[in-house]
């Protein structure tokens, strides 16, 4: 069941404080659809009881996986193999590209994403048992790439923490995205690792603007705390860098060379930069956030994006869906490079896959035994 994108009488929901998305816009698989419908009494969308102005509460599920390493051949992608302890996130980026996959969850990849959490428990356990088979070449595995690895909510479950305990006995190579300063917290096991070149980590940094932030990825760390984490990073020998994405154009594409030179001077050793995706419901999403936040330019917004995305609101081609094609893409592409240059940025050293040492498999007693 889900919310419709407006009310019947066609005017746009309000924005919701603390989240990305404002309505449980319906996932393309769903056969039926619920209006909302507020009834006078502040209904219109669930409400935490102990603040019943404030955004509808996060449920977290725990779910038992059935396999925890994905991989893929995308020749855009930089890595192989993945990881990924949750589903949904708590940061309610509202441009987040792995919204449209909650709805094979049969739930709306608008407000549910960022409320109705799956936590992987038996991840680490997992990763362990796959890590054991003889036939795992190791390469990089990215953790927490689909969303967050460090999300709020893994402060308290620790799943990502777990199978980073596990890479790190196993000595396998591994590569981080995040926008949370919570990675700092294992710094015990990511500066080792360093050490013994296994790791790399990038920065997601969107804005440096506070309030901008705030409308875009309410729940996710702060501009100038996700520069002081890569800062740590760096001062912890850690191999770091930034990834400015997604690059919004008339909203954020004016902060990019700000953002890189920042991020240089935090300590940043390389950078890298995404266009804003817009994938299945997204597009929906994203178009409500656009009228409720920056109405004035919304069409400016679209326009030059669909310049971008051959005349559409997004092009999956591999070789294009990162970066855009067209004028705009190319002047985007040149304003990274020039500023790449001329702050020093190289590239991360890839993780070393030569050191990886096979998890031991726990001893299994004999069934043979209990037969006398």
């Amino acid at each position: 069941m889900s919310h419709a994108n407006r009310p019947p009488d066609g005017t746009l929901p309000p924005a919701i404080r603390g989240r990305g998305a404002s309505t449980r816009i319906a996932g393309r698989y769903q056969h039926s659809q619920v209006q909302a419908d507020d009834d006078g009494w502040g209904s219109l969308h669930a409400r935490d009881d102990t603040d019943p102005d404030g955004p509808p509460p996060t449920t977290v599920t725990d779910e038992q996986a059935r396999s925890i390493i994905s991989r893929n051949n995308s020749p855009d992608v930089g890595f192989s193999q993945s990881v990924n302890p949750y589903r949904g996130c708590e940061h309610g980026c509202v441009y987040c590209f792995a919204r449209p996959s909650h709805a094979y969850l049969d739930l709306s990849p608008g407000l549910d994403f960022e409320t109705r959490l799956f936590a992987k428990r038996n991840a680490a356990e997992l990763l362990r048992k796959e890590l054991a088979k003889p036939g795992h070449v190791p390469h990089p595995i990215a953790l927490g790439i689909n969303t967050d690895g460090w999300q709020p909510v893994e402060r308290r479950l620790r799943i990502s923490r777990e199978c980073l305990e596990v890479l790190a006995e196993t000595r396998h190579p591994v590569s981080i995205v995040t926008k949370s300063a919570l990675v700092l917290r294992d710094l015990d096991l990511l500066a080792p690792m360093a050490a013994d070149g296994l790791v790399n980590v990038m920065v997601s940094v969107t804005t440096l603007d506070n309030r901008l932030s705030a409308k875009l990825e309410p729940r996710a760390a702060a501009p100038h705390t996700r520069l002081k984490t890569i800062a740590a990073l760096h001062e912890a020998g850690v191999p770091v860098g930034v990834l400015v994405a997604p690059v919004i154009p008339a909203i954020t594409d004016m902060q990019l060379e700000a953002i890189l030179e920042a991020s240089r001077d935090a300590g940043a050793q390389a950078a890298g930069y995404v266009l804003l995706r817009l994938p299945h419901e997204l597009t929906g999403i994203w178009r409500q956030w656009l009228q409720q936040h920056y109405p004035d330019r919304a069409g400016k917004v679209m326009n030059i994006l669909s310049q971008m995305r051959g005349g559409k609101d997004y092009d999956s081609r591999f070789g294009t869906r990162m970066r855009g094609e067209g004028v705009f893409a190319q002047l985007l592409a040149t304003r990274f490079a020039r500023a790449s240059r001329a702050l020093g940025f190289g590239r991360l050293p890839q993780p070393d896959r030569s050191r990886f040492v096979p998890p031991s498999k726990p001893s299994v007693p004999s069934p043979q035994g209990e037969l006398f």
